[in-house]
Parts: structure tokens; sequence; C-alpha cells
């Protein structure tokens, strides 16, 4: 068996998340059928690919990585064109390429990179609004920044973790990520401890926003309510230096709302160089 990785991007729009639901469009779903569609005639193989995490319904990506085990020989550039031929124009294939058996998608991820979108323009039009978060309020940049500057470091994230019992009971999925999916993390699946190697907000032209967030592991919902939160700051419902008393409450009602799905992207997934 040879282990395969694949490196794709989808808009995560019309999907209710990446994994595999009866009777609802996956991001997952779809990459199983397209794989099926391409190998089981000859080869009689449908693997099941596994993601480097489950993003939620409405959430983007412009790096998620699976994995999966093929016995079929085929060649990378030919499973590469054929994927892309085979799936839905919503998820684009980016690298196809043999790991090394000791790869998985999930289970060797180190850190993930997480980038959500602010539209502060007057008018947002249809080909923006599926993919940022309209927000019309006047923001102190300072506050943002700052309030960005305190939450790296190692802390327990509790106060910005989805309130929803059965997350917590499922190993608190962080975006829809299993807790237990970084590395990092593995011995300690029900910890609310993370932490966050950098934060930080920057202005992309006069009308976008963008937060850039990258860490050993994420909450479930942990990245759109950090970004609700900050956005409460950046417009004085909160003190400019808030969030350190927020994290320190360790009770979700410290904190803000959670910002829309829609403005969320999984950038990028970082693995050790030995099993990438």
């Amino acid at each position: 068996m040879q282990n395969w990785k694949l490196t794709l991007s989808y808009d995560g729009t019309r999907f209710n998340g990446w994994q595999v639901q009866p009777g609802l469009p996956t991001v997952q779903g779809e990459l199983q059928g397209a794989l099926g569609r391409i190998l089981d005639l000859k080869w009689a193989e449908t693997p099941l690919p596994q993601g480097s995490g489950r993003t939620d319904a409405g959430v983007h990506a412009l790096g998620q990585v699976a994995s999966f085990e093929l016995e079929a020989p085929i060649p990378a550039e030919n499973l590469l064109r054929a994927l892309n031929r085979t799936l839905p124009p919503s998820i684009r294939v980016l690298e196809c390429r043999k790991a090394s058996q000791a790869f998985h998608a999930r289970h060797s991820a180190m850190a993930k990179t997480y980038e959500y979108r602010i539209f502060r323009g007057g008018l947002c039009t249809p080909f923006q609004a599926p993919y940022v978060h309209a927000c019309t309020w006047k923001l102190e940049m300072d506050a943002l920044r700052q309030a960005a500057r305190d939450v790296v470091g190692e802390h327990d994230f509790v106060s910005l973790a989805a309130s929803d019992p059965d997350a917590a009971g499922r190993g608190l999925l962080e975006n829809g990520l299993e807790a237990e999916s970084l590395a990092t993390a593995s011995s300690t699946v029900k910890s609310t401890v993370r932490t966050i190697f950098w934060s930080d907000w920057t202005e992309a032209g006069e009308d976008l926003l963008i937060y850039r967030v990258r860490g050993n592991g994420f909450l479930h919902h942990m990245v759109r309510n950090l970004v609700g939160t900050m956005l409460e700051i950046g417009r004085g419902q909160f003190p400019a230096r808030a969030m350190l008393g927020i994290l320190e409450a360790r009770s979700r009602s410290a904190a803000g709302p959670t910002a829309p799905a829609r403005g969320l992207f999984l950038h990028s997934v970082e693995y050790p160089e030995e099993v990438n």
C-alpha cells in the first residue's frame, strides 16, 4: 500500500463541513466519491481520505491536507489531473504526492494557521459576501493589534471555546478539528490549554482587514470567538487590554460573540520534516 498526501483548497459555502454526513454535501464525501469514480472500475478501491481536521459548515480552506492509502499503481500527476476533472469546481487539489508510511494528515500535524477576513467597505458585493464578515463599525486598530498580541503564548483558552457540551464530549473540536489531531496536543485531548505562536491584524487595501493566527491547536470555534471578541474590543465595547482578563476568567460568558463561519479560512498545515 502506498501512502498519499493531498493539499487542497475549497469554497466551503455549499458544504456541511469537511466530515462525511449522510445525505449532506461535505468536502470529504466529494473527495471520496471522486477517488471512487477514478479507481473503482479498475482497482476497486474507494479510500476515505483523512483530513488534517474537520472544518465546520461554511468554513473555507486555502491549504487543507488529506491522506489515504492506495494499492493502485497510479502516477501522482495522473491522479492529480483526474481528481481535478472529477471534483466539483468548488474543490481543487493543489498538490498530490506520495508520502512516507509514517505520515497521517491528522495525527502528524504540528501547527496550523488560520485567517479571518473582515470587509469594511460601504457595499459588500454578492461576489465578496460568502468569504468575508461585513463589519461597518469604526474599529481602533491599535486596540485590535494589542488584543492579538495578548493571546500569544501558552494560555487556557476555555473562555474562547464553544460552549456546546456535545463538542466538549467529542474531545473539544477545533473549528471542526479534533484536538487529538495535533501531535503536540495528543496527550491532553480534553485540555483547553493551547500555544499561539503569532497573532496579528493587517490591513489589505481600504476595505479588507485580515486576522492571522498560528498555533499548535485551536478549540472548537476558538478562532471565530477570538475574532468576535477582538471586534468588540476594537469598537470599544470592551477595554483595550480586556483580552488578558477574559482569558483569566475561564468562562465563555466573559468573551464576545462568535464571528460568522464565512470569513474563516484554514490557511495552512505544518508537519515535521521526518514524516512529511
